[in-house]
């Protein structure tokens, strides 16, 4: 039965998103994952990756992209294709374009280029409030940290190196997390309204989960549908402002609906010559933009 209110509409279809691919027989998923190729050569494949769907396997996990790479291949090439390999990781929830290797040779020497900061990656993310200043730089380490609270649960957060002296809110340097990963993002502001924003961004480092902890604790955005990092001390929906609310037409009850607005925009990877790829945001990022009035730039 399909409601006929439009925003109830919505809202099934963003609450089927997550776990669409999650019933599907894997068959059915490398299928889905053939008709998402974007550029094949001899060397790679890249694909746009669907929303909701698991790079690697673990537990609850029926379907992911590193278990029908065997099947993909199959169906791309011939029946006796080498299974492909991964290059590097998105977040399940995160969209767009990701890099696939024919050859265990040709993955490590993509793996090398990522590793070595070569590939150029920029992403598109709708973010709540308005970064201040409108581009820059964030530069934090992150650590990961076992939350304690009702339910203990860990987060990766920032270890900056240096904090407010509480006497006199002097600034002085720390001693650095052991742990901590250098990390630094590239953040620039491509449109605002409707206490929204949307931003273009670049990851310098590759530290799990970068973009949303940059954000969401390093300039007090977080990322639209980021349920995970919008709270630091629960795991809680997100909690939009009116006006976001009024413009999605959504009620905050029903704002755990909402999918991460995350999006692998454009790759460039430095094999012979550069080779350039660009996926356009998924439907339900497009339509965000549009009921939020935000402009997408024109490439």
């Amino acid at each position: 039965q399909i409601p006929k209110d439009p925003a109830q509409r919505w809202l099934r279809e963003l609450a089927a998103l997550s776990q669409q691919l999650q019933q599907v027989h894997p068959n059915v998923l490398a299928k889905i994952l053939k008709q998402r190729t974007v550029y094949q050569n001899e060397e790679i494949v890249v694909i746009d990756k669907p929303y909701g769907l698991p790079v690697h396997g673990g537990p609850g996990i029926k379907n992911c992209i590193a278990d029908v790479l065997p099947i993909l291949a199959k169906m791309l090439e011939n029946m006796k294709a080498d299974p492909l390999h991964l290059c590097h990781r998105l977040d399940k929830e995160t969209t767009g374009v990701m890099v696939l290797a024919r050859s265990k040779e040709a993955a490590e020497k993509i793996r090398l280029l990522f590793k070595t900061r070569q590939v150029e990656k920029i992403y598109w993310a709708v973010v709540l409030g308005d970064p201040d200043p409108a581009e820059g730089i964030v530069e934090i380490p992150i650590v990961e940290k076992e939350v304690q609270s009702h339910q203990s649960h860990y987060k990766m957060t920032l270890a900056p190196n240096y904090r407010l002296r509480p006497e006199d809110g002097k600034e002085m340097k720390i001693r650095k997390n052991r742990n901590a990963e250098h990390a630094v993002t590239r953040y620039r502001r491509l449109a605002s309204a409707s206490a929204c924003s949307l931003l273009q961004l670049q990851p310098i480092t590759g530290v799990k989960h970068q973009i949303r902890v940059h954000l969401a604790y390093g300039l007090g955005c977080p990322i639209l549908g980021d349920h995970k990092y919008s709270h630091w001390s629960k795991l809680a929906p997100q909690k939009l402002p009116e006006l976001t609310l009024r413009r999605l037409k959504l009620e905050q009850s029903k704002a755990r609906h909402l999918p991460l607005h995350l999006h692998a925009h454009r790759l460039r990877l430095p094999l012979g010559q550069p080779l350039d790829f660009v996926c356009k945001p998924p439907l339900f990022f497009q339509k965000t933009l549009r009921k939020l009035e935000l402009d997408i730039p024109k490439d």
